[in-house]
């Protein structure tokens, strides 16, 4: 059966059978979404989760719920077929953070003071049974940089295992933090302003399959230190002493903390973009380098990173033009290793 008749057959199921579909932005998965046009304005959002691409709805499913359980605006499950790969979910609007700010600036303060109470309120909770980013798992997960980010032929055979021995032993102290459920992807594109609703339920929550069990420091540096849009600085000041107030956390813990994550999510988010236009087809990304760049330099040049700095600035090129536009030449042309 084609997967456009999987679809109309799960949508007639789900009492939407015939209705008119626009497609809307996706991210950076094999996941696509259509919004669903139903009776007078009533909308819905329908995810593609094609197993035959790589994914899978139930961990979505899951953690929508335990968000819901938890009092925040996860969208709500309508109907789902997890074996075809298929959900019907509330359609939560078009009031992206990332689009407000980009017309009403001046909402910065406010919007980011949502979501970090989003998180102060989230970790107040017994996270579900996930994997946990261990040490281990955070160092292997940010040496994809190297497997994606530099030419090839340019990395030295002893490069790759030198940063997992010295990046474990710098994240290591992190493992003896209380463990919370992390988003992994909290940032000002996932987020959808609700203000009709009331405190922490006033922030929707789109993007959170692959969440884990990790540090709390994990999702205030993926909303703070964005890839995809410049923070303020006095916003990044102000949420760090809120958040770290508001969950009586060790200043200086948290810095150290802070600081560490910060490395270990934009080195992975390095590899991760490049990996997307070599073999994925989708040099956009590529364009968003530049800014992962500077949150990872701005990162190795404090005290006592001095020899992770010289490695990997030794083996990672600096994105100038001319090296992004090689990396688009190669756009699309990568397969992955058997």
């Amino acid at each position: 059966m084609s997967r456009t008749k999987q679809i109309d057959e799960f949508l007639g199921r789900a009492g939407w059978g015939g209705k008119p579909r626009v497609r809307i932005a996706g991210d950076a998965s094999n996941r696509r979404y259509d919004r669903v046009q139903g009776a007078g304005t009533e909308t819905a959002i329908l995810m593609d989760a094609s197993i035959e691409q790589g994914e899978e709805v139930r961990p979505f499913i899951d953690i929508a719920r335990y968000l819901a359980h938890c009092g925040l605006s996860s969208p709500q499950i309508l109907a789902a077929d997890q074996d075809q790969g298929l959900l019907l979910l509330e359609d939560l609007g078009d009031d992206v953070f990332a689009r407000i700010l980009e017309k009403r600036p001046g909402l910065e303060t406010e919007l980011y003071a949502a979501a970090v109470d989003v998180l102060v309120h989230l970790h107040g909770n017994q996270p579900p049974d996930l994997p946990d980013l261990d040490a281990e798992t955070g160092a292997e997960m940010s040496a994809l940089v190297f497997d994606w980010y530099p030419p090839t032929d340019s990395v030295p055979a002893n490069a790759r295992a030198d940063f997992l021995a010295m990046f474990t032993d710098l994240l290591r102290p992190l493992d003896l933090a209380p463990r919370v459920l992390i988003q992994r992807d909290y940032h000002a594109e996932n987020l959808i302003w609700l203000p009709e609703r009331v405190g922490v339920a006033r922030v929707g929550l789109l993007d959170f399959q692959d969440a884990m069990r990790g540090h709390p420091a994990y999702d205030l540096v993926s909303i703070l230190h964005d890839a995809r849009r410049d923070v303020s600085q006095n916003t990044q000041t102000l949420m760090i002493e809120h958040f770290v107030r508001c969950s009586e956390l060790d200043p200086t813990e948290f810095d150290y903390a802070y600081k560490c994550l910060s490395l270990q999510r934009n080195l992975r988010i390095l590899g991760v973009f490049a990996r997307l236009s070599l073999v994925h087809g989708k040099p956009n990304y590529i364009d968003l380098i530049p800014r992962v760049w500077s949150h990872v330099t701005g990162m190795l040049d404090e005290p006592g990173l001095e020899d992770l700095r010289a490695l990997l600035l030794d083996v990672l090129p600096t994105p100038s033009p001319e090296f992004l536009s090689t990396l688009k030449d190669r756009c699309g042309k990568h397969p992955l290793p058997s």
